[in-house]
């Protein structure tokens, strides 16, 4: 990183074409001088036509010794941040309800979790020290990342996420049961899981409730989702006599389940009918669950005043030298 430490002194360069104008806008002496209009015929040798040199090399020091003044550097600049952050499980639901065709992203139709990921990116790319990890259910539920602040990695396992991977229905008591575990691995002041699904819970060991009850015993927010629109919605099947083909099925979302869940806990309970709800959705989250940063600066600076400043000596005795030896003038 270039700086310079004192950058006023740059101003004084202004000084110079001031100079020059001035230079060349003296008055010119009262007594005429001898007529020397019999010389026209002659040519200037080259060493007269190079004598424009001297107040290139008079001026070209006194720039170069006011650059010196401004203190010229170059170094590095390390931000150290330190901050306790917060542990965020992504909760996703990964059963077969999740491919109905009901969200638009980007004006093409898409199913329920194609829309979310980019959604849950965004949410990512805007947390700094948190530490964030992934349990995705279906008629399981499973870790699909611990606890890390390497966001990268985070985005890669979400836009891997296929439907289907975990079964084809829902256990929330157990993905909750899950985050719960996760949350253990690494202590920190404040816990939170984001639960996202579109159904109710029907499998696993683990009631929703029983696991909300754990959550407020152990002081962690669950935010609850309900994703998709409501009534019949499209979904896109592979029939082995009639081929792809469009079919409409109501998907009942258990609101009342994920709301009280969200309650119990200190959370809140969202409705997400479309992409745009959805995104104000992770909005409102972010903002209530905000990290304290602190941020250390350390800078490493390398003076070059001093090489400057050399240059300028340099140039400043050569113009001396020229000035009062082959481009003497003699008034």
């Amino acid at each position: 990183m270039f700086r310079f430490a004192s950058p006023y002194f740059i101003l004084l360069l202004l000084v110079i074409p001031v100079a020059v104008i001035y230079r060349h806008r003296r008055r010119q002496p009262v007594m005429g001088n001898a007529s020397l209009s019999v010389l026209k015929g002659y040519k200037p040798s080259w060493i007269l036509k190079s004598k424009w040199i001297l107040p290139v090399l008079k001026y070209g020091a006194l720039s170069l010794m006011i650059i010196a003044l401004a203190r010229p550097q170059w170094g590095t600049q390390q931000l150290v941040v330190t901050t306790e952050g917060i542990n965020i499980i992504l909760a996703v639901d990964l059963s077969e309800s999740m491919a109905a065709l009901d969200f638009k992203q980007k004006g093409q139709i898409v199913n329920r979790l194609e829309a979310i990921k980019g959604v849950i990116n965004d949410f990512i790319a805007t947390r700094q020290g948190d530490r964030i990890g992934v349990v995705v259910f279906g008629t399981h539920a499973y870790t699909q990342l611990p606890l890390t602040r390497d966001y990268n990695t985070i985005a890669t396992i979400i836009e891997r996420l296929q439907i289907g991977a975990a079964g084809k229905s829902t256990a929330i008591g157990d993905a909750l049961g899950i985050a719960l575990k996760r949350l253990e691995d690494i202590p920190s002041q404040s816990n939170i899981i984001i639960l996202l699904t579109d159904g109710r819970s029907n499998s696993g060991e683990l009631t929703p409730e029983i696991a909300a009850g754990i959550a407020a015993q152990k002081q962690v927010k669950v935010y609850s989702i309900g994703v998709g629109s409501r009534g019949k919605v499209p979904f896109l099947i592979k029939d082995p006599i009639f081929g792809e083909r469009y079919i409409y099925q109501r998907v009942d979302i258990d609101e009342q389940t994920l709301a009280q869940v969200a309650d119990q806990t200190g959370g809140l309970y969202f409705r997400a009918e479309n992409l745009e709800g959805l995104s104000k959705i992770y909005d409102t989250i972010g903002r209530m669950e905000k990290t304290e940063v602190d941020v250390k600066t350390y800078a490493e600076y390398n003076e070059f005043y001093a090489y400057l400043l050399a240059g300028a000596l340099t140039v400043l005795s050569i113009w001396i030298l020229l000035a009062n030896t082959r481009f003497l003038h003699i008034p």
